[in-house]
């Protein structure tokens, strides 16, 4: 009978596993982009002007209630005292579990929280985002990039990774919107009603009530980071906060600045960028690419001429996450393999972090409620301002160090695209193009602009750039959060 349903069980995991194959972030992120491309003129805007009133009521009807001891019982039953098939050894804290953002509907985020093995207490504080949008930040940033484990191929154990972020910060890893992997609400409306704006409000009231369970971590620096969709969550979350501190005196966050890698920050650049670099990487023809460059503008202006030029182009099967990098085939065995070998890099691993995260024995290790996880979730999103630029331009002159670094073998959100955006800024540069170093190698280049934002290019890397390239990665984000530009060590 055991073993009837635990047979019963792997064939559900199979089964689910096929229909989750395609609901990758990349994919998430292209669908998103495709089905709003006829309808350009009017996604809503980001407003800065309504933030401090609209999160200050929300703020009023979901904080805590409980005094600190109730914070730190809360605290005491999310620390994780081991997870399912982690190595020996592992040598920091970590917890999960929920912070409530509206009591009244019951929505309530998932995190997944790390501290740094060293010194903990004199390490700043680093909330990671992933895109989509509605792509999960524990199956994707924690589990695949950047955290301190990575799923093995038996679906059931974790290896360490020595290039995890928790070794120069704490992290949390926030699953958002509410509907987006643990995190949930029992108001089934709210999912209809996602987007830009509430995601931020929510992420900034999680923020809030998060430090009232960690209060050792109020006054310590704060900085953001993502990537993909995360293009427009990180500055907007930025954006509410810097607000929000103006009127809230009773929890200031002290953000410090915002790492964004590969984002999406103009719909029409974007398309542009994309066109660009299929073209000049020999995946797209001639022929093609002047039948697109004949009929799209690249603004809002384009229709379905243009679109029914973009549809003629055919890449093949590639990922396009990494044009480069081997893709993930089924077995003889029906099991996955990689097609190809790229060191350090597994294309199956989403299919590993989907087994291992529907795991009840997990799921109740990460303090999560049962139910079936998924790396990406299809949400109504209300509205999407089409460029970031203003948002960036107005995080720059408040002064808040912003850091954009891309990928070079991305082509979903690809270095072009982000260079036109970047170009739209009309920024003057201080710090010219130059390479910088890792290992005696050039590790990607980097450009520093007037109010020290920040532009790096990763080489060798894809759309997750800690996944492909993960020391390179750290190296970055060391670099940043240290306010210097990343080493150059020129050749002897």
């Amino acid at each position: 009978m055991r073993n009837t349903a635990s047979l019963l069980y792997l064939l559900l995991l199979i089964c689910a596993a096929a229909l989750h194959a395609d609901a990758s972030q990349e994919a998430q992120l292209r669908e998103f982009l495709r089905s709003r491309r006829n309808s350009r003129s009017d996604h809503g805007t980001f407003k800065v002007s309504n933030i401090g009133r609209r999160v200050t009521s929300s703020l009023q009807r979901t904080s805590y209630s409980g005094g600190a001891d109730d914070q730190s019982a809360l605290k005491a039953a999310d620390k994780i005292t081991s997870l399912p098939g982690q190595p020996d050894g592992v040598d920091f804290d970590q917890y999960g579990g929920y912070i409530t953002v509206d009591e009244k509907n019951g929505r309530a985020l998932f995190y997944y929280f790390v501290e740094s093995p060293q010194d903990a207490s004199a390490k700043p504080l680093l909330l990671w985002l992933n895109g989509g949008p509605g792509c999960s930040s524990l199956g994707y940033g924690a589990m695949q990039e950047l955290g301190p484990f990575r799923v093995n191929s038996d679906n059931k154990t974790l290896s360490r990774n020595k290039n995890a972020w928790n070794n120069v910060a704490n992290v949390i890893f926030l699953e958002s919107p509410a509907g987006v992997g643990f995190s949930y609400s029992n108001t089934t409306s709210d999912y209809d009603l996602s987007g830009d704006q509430k995601t931020a409000d929510d992420a900034y009231l999680f923020l809030i009530n998060w430090l009232e369970r960690f209060p050792e971590y109020k006054s310590r620096p704060f900085y953001i980071s993502g990537e993909s969709f995360a293009g427009h969550y990180v500055p907007e979350l930025a954006a509410t906060i810097l607000i929000q501190n103006s009127y809230n005196s009773e929890t200031v966050i002290n953000l410090r600045g915002i790492l964004v890698g590969n984002p999406l920050l103009d719909w029409n650049m974007n398309f542009k960028g994309r066109v660009d670099y299929f073209w000049s990487h020999g995946s797209m023809s001639d022929e093609v690419f002047a039948n697109i460059t004949r009929h799209c503008e690249f603004d809002d202006t384009d229709g379905t001429v243009c679109y029914g030029a973009e549809d003629a182009f055919d890449p093949g099967q590639i990922d396009y996450y990494n044009i480069y990098a081997p893709i993930c085939v089924d077995a003889a065995n029906g099991a996955y393999k990689p097609s190809g070998y790229l060191p350090g890099y597994d294309p199956c691993i989403d299919y590993y972090t989907y087994a291992y995260l529907n795991d009840p024995a997990v799921q109740n290790g990460f303090h999560a409620r049962m139910t079936e996880w998924s790396g990406c979730t299809n949400l109504h999103w209300k509205d999407a301002p089409i460029s970031m630029v203003p948002t960036i331009s107005w995080l720059v002159e408040k002064r808040l160090p912003v850091w954009i670094f891309s990928g070079d073998f991305d082509s979903v959100c690809p270095l072009p695209a982000t260079r036109y955006s970047i170009h739209d800024l009309n920024l003057h540069v201080t710090t010219p193009w130059r390479p910088w170093t890792v290992n005696m190698e050039v590790g990607g280049y980097v450009q520093q602009y007037k109010g020290g934002f920040t532009f790096a290019s990763v080489r060798g890397a894809g759309h997750m750039v800690p996944s492909y390239q993960p020391e390179r990665a750290l190296i970055l984000l060391d670099s940043f959060l240290k306010g210097e530009l990343p080493p150059y060590i020129p050749e002897q």
